[in-house]
């Protein structure tokens, strides 16, 4: 994804300047800095992401995301640089409701500095001040360098100097569909594959393929629709996730690249990782450590790639969910999508911008994403005699003929489990940290207390890596991960 950085204030080149160069890596292909109406701004782009970025020196905006429906926002628009500022113009925040696709957006006008971001979080905006003068920046490494009170800016709002901060969007359960299961399964796959053609338009785009349902779908439906289907999986050797991932390419006849990986490289990985990703959250780490190394495999090839995150989260793919009262089901989706943006989008965002690539997720496209909230709950989890229930049915249902039956049939499992990392890097925590050094570490600022030893073992890494600059309350934590007592 691009990156993007700025401050409410004139003539600033240099502060901007300084800010992108932590974040250079989001480019790649280009890079601008300029001053408009009060504000400057700077942004900077890889190859995939050149559309979205044309002509963006003339204009008083910066967008990180990929705004599909560019062309009718604004009549005689030539780029989406030049439909987005003069939509806003014209409409000012209201514009935002017709946005289609993931954004961060900055736009300097004669009203002051105007910020928003996409209702989910896909691309990562953080905000603060530096001398008294509001600033942004994709992500936060670029505002430590003297910047007070950061934040992150949450997703669905704007902000307009003389509003705030505003709600303008969230994720809301939806009423329930009554129609027959055919007929659900049948749309489900037309929105799905609208908005996997989205997504390829351009030719140039991979896919991650971890061999599971979600990342198995997308690869699917752009092996239909890209030519020579580039593929790339990753793991240890002996992990049930490259067998699954190999089955997906022969079938869908793609062109697939695989890495096997050690231990001791996930360790060495580390503190890149945690470098990107500023988190230390034991799970996401974790799960980081094979999607950042099948990132930077795929950026030897392809310039953007198709990833599946989402897909548990609409569709009820977490095991705990099984045990829970299908009334309470919808709440819970809802819940865990809207926080996507501190777990697997940020994860998804780090792992591929951190190589200069761009990652995009078919499942949350907003038409796809507004009809999975209103399915029943009963068609995602469908009971069986005998045994837990099936998570992801309805999904199942959708791409049934276009996947080999032992993935459509294959159980969820998590991406640290299926690739073969299992419980490696806790083991290795457990090795280094004795009992009372977690007894004496555990208690951070603000009374957040580490779940377990791999977590102090990433924090460790993360406060080598930031010092005391980010304020551990920034992290997003993962809902209901395991503690220690």
């Amino acid at each position: 994804m691009a990156g993007i950085a700025g401050i409410a204030s004139e003539n600033q080149d240099e502060w901007v300047r300084a800010a992108l160069n932590k974040i250079d890596h989001r480019g790649g292909a280009g890079r601008a800095v300029g001053s408009h109406q009060g504000a400057s701004l700077g942004q900077v782009w890889p190859s995939a992401q050149e559309l979205f970025a044309s002509e963006i020196e003339d204009q008083a905006v910066v967008l990180d995301g990929e705004i599909h429906n560019w062309a009718t926002l604004s009549a005689g628009a030539t780029c989406p640089a030049e439909a987005l500022a003069t939509a806003y113009r014209e409409e000012g925040p209201q514009v935002l409701a017709a946005l289609d696709g993931p954004f961060a957006v900055a736009i300097a006008d004669a009203d002051g500095m105007f910020l928003a971001r996409d209702s989910l979080g896909k691309s990562p905006l953080y905000y603060g001040s530096s001398d008294d003068n509001m600033c942004f920046a994709s992500e936060l490494k670029a505002l430590l360098h003297g910047e007070a009170d950061v934040s992150e800016f949450p997703p669905g709002h704007y902000y307009h100097p003389r509003e705030g901060l505003v709600r303008y969007a969230q994720i809301e359960k939806q009423s329930t569909l009554d129609l027959p299961t055919e007929e659900v399964a049948v749309e489900l796959r037309d929105r799905l594959v609208k908005s996997v053609r989205k997504r390829v338009r351009g030719g140039d785009t991979g896919a991650w393929l971890s061999g599971g349902l979600d990342s198995a779908t997308m690869t699917a439906l752009a092996g239909r629709q890209v030519p020579g289907l580039e593929t790339f999986g990753v793991g240890v050797e002996g992990a049930p996730d490259l067998e699954y991932a190999r089955a997906v390419a022969d079938y869908v006849g793609a062109e697939h690249h695989e890495r096997l990986c050690t231990l001791e490289e996930m360790l060495a990985a580390l503190p890149e990782v945690i470098y990107h990703l500023e988190s230390f959250d034991a799970l996401l780490v974790r799960s980081s450590i094979m999607n950042f190394l099948v990132g930077k495999m795929a950026s030897e090839h392809v310039p953007a790639v198709l990833s599946g995150e989402g897909g548990d989260e609409l569709f009820a793919g977490y095991s705990y969910l099984k045990k829970m009262d299908l009334s309470e089901l919808p709440d819970e989706l809802v819940e865990i999508t809207g926080r996507l943006h501190n777990t697997a989008l940020q994860r998804v965002d780090r792992c591929s911008a951190s190589h200069g690539m761009v990652a995009r997720t078919g499942f949350l496209d907003r038409e796809v994403l507004d009809y999975a909230l209103q399915i029943p709950a009963e068609m995602k989890l469908r009971s069986r005699a005998g045994g837990a229930p099936v998570e992801k049915w309805i999904l199942r249902r959708a791409m049934d003929g276009l996947l080999p039956d032992e993935v459509l049939e294959r159980e969820k499992s998590k991406f640290w489990e299926g690739s073969g990392v299992g419980e490696m890097l806790a083991d290795s925590a457990e090795s280094v940290i004795s009992d009372a050094e977690f007894a004496a570490e555990r208690a951070l600022a603000d009374g957040i207390r580490l779940r377990t030893k791999e977590e102090l073992f990433y924090y460790r890494i993360f406060r080598d890596q930031f010092g005391d600059g980010v304020d551990p309350g920034l992290v997003g934590r993962t809902k209901g991960a395991p503690a220690a007592a």
